[in-house]
């Protein structure tokens, strides 16, 4: 995020508390570009993933500040340092001014190409109203419209399994896969979700059965991995403007105002669209960076091998002994991430 910039590689220590009846407990908090890391200081194992743009203060103008990864969860945060603070506080800030109102920049910006986005937009291809949309989206408006993405696909699949462990366990995963600080945030839901799928701000949900029906994490680490590419390949953003009509469209371009029901539905279509072809060299040089195995993925998700079976035969780590991705007691903890 633009506003984070001086902020970068910030790391302190906090007071996080699970539950508000629970302990507090001392973490090492590390600032990502989108997520806000909480690990235990002397394991280094990840205890709770946060988005930054859904970060909430619980406490204003009290000391120390104290926040939580959104209005309606227990967890809480309890910071002292000042560095960490003014980033979560620039966070906050930016998530306001672009949602709440365009800003002054932006009203500048839109006021002087208002006249000619008017006119223009008659002659414009529908496709073109929507790439130029797109890429004037804000990162913090994009975080939050896929949460409202996602609550509209839990009115379908169920909101999100939050046991605690298993999200822990998750959040560590997706470290393991995507380093600690390009990590996108993994859901899993616990029904209806036949293949993964990807929503606006790095949001990646992923099938249940990846979990239910493998003896480690390989296969969901895969199919993350996997559904990555696919949401770098085309703007996640795009679908869902084109599900939402021009209309819709031209209001976030003009008020970056975006309507319930311009995402009413756009769940229910994400989960029905085929997802889109990669190719296996593109898919085998992705797992070989990330040093994960493929077959364990490839078999998951296609048993017969009819669509990957190229990228089994590649496997890079093909007939090595495995190295664990996470500690048997996190694979233990994720298998109960839906309560299960």
């Amino acid at each position: 995020m633009t506003a984070l910039n001086k902020y970068q590689r910030l790391e302190c220590s906090g007071l996080w508390r699970e539950t508000p009846s629970d302990q507090r407990r001392e973490v090492l908090v590390r600032l990502g570009d989108a997520t806000l890391i909480l690990s235990d200081p002397k394991s280094g194992e990840a205890v709770s993933h946060w988005s930054l743009p859904a970060i909430a203060r619980i406490n204003p103008g009290k000391e120390p500040p104290v926040f939580s990864p959104g209005s309606d969860v227990d967890e809480s945060l309890e910071l002292a340092d000042p560095d960490m603070v003014a980033a979560l506080e620039a966070v906050r800030a930016a998530v306001r001014a672009a949602v709440a109102r365009p800003g002054r920049l932006r009203g500048l910006m839109l006021g002087g190409g208002m006249l000619a986005v008017v006119g223009a937009a008659v002659l414009w291809l529908p496709g073109a109203l929507v790439a130029h949309t797109a890429s004037v989206v804000p990162p913090a408006q994009r975080a939050e419209i896929g949460q409202r993405v996602l609550d509209d696909l839990a009115r379908v699949t169920g909101a999100p399994c939050d046991n605690q462990l298993g999200l822990q366990a998750l959040a560590e995963l997706a470290e393991r896969v995507f380093g600690p600080v390009d990590t996108p945030i993994l859901y899993v839901m616990p029904e209806g979700v036949d293949q993964p799928l990807h929503l606006p701000g790095d949001v990646i949900i992923l099938p249940r059965r990846l979990i239910d029906q493998s003896n480690g994490p390989e296969a969901l680490a895969g199919a993350a991995l996997v559904e990555r590419i696919r949401a770098r390949a085309t703007d996640p953003i795009i679908p869902l403007l084109e599900h939402a009509g021009l209309r819709a469209t031209f209001q976030l371009l003009t008020t970056a105002v975006f309507p319930d029901s311009a995402i009413k539905g756009f769940g229910e279509t994400a989960l029905r669209t085929p997802p889109a072809p990669i190719s296996d060299a593109a898919l085998i040089q992705a797992f070989t960076d990330a040093q994960i195995p493929a077959s364990p993925y490839a078999l998951a998700v296609d048993p017969d091998g009819s669509v990957t079976g190229g990228l089994a035969a590649g496997d890079p780590y093909k007939g090595l002994a495995p190295t664990p991705l996470i500690p048997d007691e996190s694979w233990v903890a994720m298998q109960g991430i839906c309560g299960g």
